[in-house]
């Protein structure tokens, strides 16, 4: 199998936009599963798992996309209307800030993915996870997609729908800090998420086994 201009007896297939064509070649159940949160330095990182039904409203079609792409507003948007269809099967998963410093990110992705796929309430047959790997010992047969939320619509959607759901928890630990600003950078090492570690140090939620915190470790934390 090739993933990018991409062969599977169906003719080559345009990955601009995401489709089910990945789908259809895979026989059985398919989930699409894609993370959020790898590159932060505070807050969990957060994984979906997301089984599709067969046909999606053409306004959905035409909205989903690689979550990067698109608003704030357009992703909530979405993924409220992702979460009323009936027949959509999703599945949540999370490895909190302890986890992440005690196993690093990689391994705590993955292990998030996994609980993502487990939380689902079906069993799919087979998982196309966005990216170049797939977490040893996967419990179905698995296809590692190199920027597969522009292809997958599947895991289009689960990036979606971790992106809002993580957006979410972020927004809730501003409330508990608003000096870093979560509630705008989820955590991300903007200017003024940096400014404020050094100004008031780490908190409980930041990851230290990320160098820009470990760096900040011996000032006042909370």
């Amino acid at each position: 199998m090739e993933i990018g201009g991409l062969f599977f007896g169906i003719g080559r297939y345009d990955a601009g936009m995401p489709g089910f064509e990945l789908e259809k070649a895979c026989s059985g159940c398919v989930c699409g599963i894609d993370e959020v949160g790898r590159g932060p330095l505070a807050g969990p990182v957060l994984a979906a798992a997301v089984v599709l039904p067969q046909s999606l409203p053409e306004s959905l079609l035409v909205a989903i996309d690689d979550s990067k792409k698109l608003s704030a507003a357009q992703r909530v948007d979405i993924c409220a209307r992702l979460m009323a269809l009936p027949g959509i099967a999703v599945g949540m998963g999370e490895a909190d800030v302890a986890e992440i410093d005690r196993i690093n990110i990689l391994q705590a992705t993955f292990l998030a993915m996994r609980r993502a796929f487990d939380a689902l309430p079906l069993v799919p047959q087979m998982a196309l996870i966005d990216g170049n790997r797939i977490p040893k010992g996967f419990p179905c047969k698995a296809l590692a997609v190199v920027k597969g939320d522009g292809i997958s619509l599947s895991i289009a959607a689960a990036s979606i729908i971790a992106k809002v759901r993580r957006d979410a928890i972020m927004a809730e630990l501003a409330m508990e800090h608003p000096e870093y600003g979560w509630g705008a950078n989820a955590g991300y090492g903007t200017p003024a998420h940096m400014a404020a570690l050094e100004q008031f140090g780490a908190t409980r939620h930041h990851r230290r086994s990320f160098a820009p915190v470990s760096r900040v470790q011996g000032k006042l934390s909370f």
